[in-house]
């Protein structure tokens, strides 16, 4: 699943998708498991703001983790 956060806020994903009966795998606070993966499985996979004094764009992006890409095999 992919998301995107205008807030930067991973409690907000946490609580959203426990409402809707979805929690995440790992999140044993708001009814997800960690049978799976012992933390929460989220991964921000790219960054992107705007640089504070110049105003250029500054993207950075990160690949999955082992962990989390042991989860797609699941």
């Amino acid at each position: 699943m992919q998301l995107q956060l205008n807030t930067g806020r991973t409690h907000q994903i946490r609580v959203h998708l426990a409402h809707i009966g979805h929690p995440l795998v790992g999140d044993d606070l708001y009814g997800g498991t960690r049978e799976i993966i012992p933390r929460q499985a989220l991964h921000c996979s790219k960054l992107l703001l705007l640089h504070p004094v110049t105003g250029e764009k500054l993207v950075f992006s990160s690949p999955l983790n082992e962990d989390m890409k042991q989860l797609i095999h699941v």
